[in-house]
């Protein structure tokens, strides 16, 4: 991955771009823990070899997988980034585009570039917790958790 900081804190924006191979989700979140960000919105294009995408099943509590085993494009990504128990942790939403003109989509659950993806990543100076929901099952954003970051 490389990246580059186009605006300066504290609403700092970034772009990243993917190389062949790198899986996307991992890579953001890699990149968001290694810069501290608490809060941030993600858009991104692209495309995958293979991805997977998925469908929260409420009842049963967990995300039901949707494998595209072929190259698509990524002609949408938008998501966000806020700290959950372990860091940061993105929260992404991606329409693939197959070879046939249709499409899949759903919650990014892996994403592997090719030949290349561009993220935008706009921070923000205010850090955003996800709390554990029972009555959904997730870790949502919590507004009454908010932080003010300095500096």
């Amino acid at each position: 991955m490389r990246w580059l900081q186009v605006e300066e804190p504290p609403a700092a924006a970034h772009v990243l771009v993917l190389s062949p191979g790198e899986e996307t989700v991992g890579a953001l979140t890699g990149f968001a823990r290694t810069r501290e960000i608490g809060a941030a919105q993600v858009t991104a294009v692209g495309a995958f070899e293979r991805a997977v995408v998925g469908w929260y099943d409420r009842e049963a509590r967990e995300y039901r997988p949707i494998r595209v085993d072929e190259q698509c494009e990524l002609l949408s990504l938008v998501g966000d980034v806020a700290v959950g128990d372990e860091g940061p942790v993105p929260h992404l939403h991606a329409v693939l585009g197959l070879r046939d003109g249709t499409t899949r989509g759903g919650h990014l659950l892996e994403g592997w570039v090719w030949p290349t993806v561009e993220l935008v990543v706009r921070s923000s100076p205010a850090t955003l917790r996800k709390t554990y929901r029972p009555d959904a099952g997730l870790a949502l954003i919590d507004l009454a958790h908010r932080e003010s970051r300095t500096g």
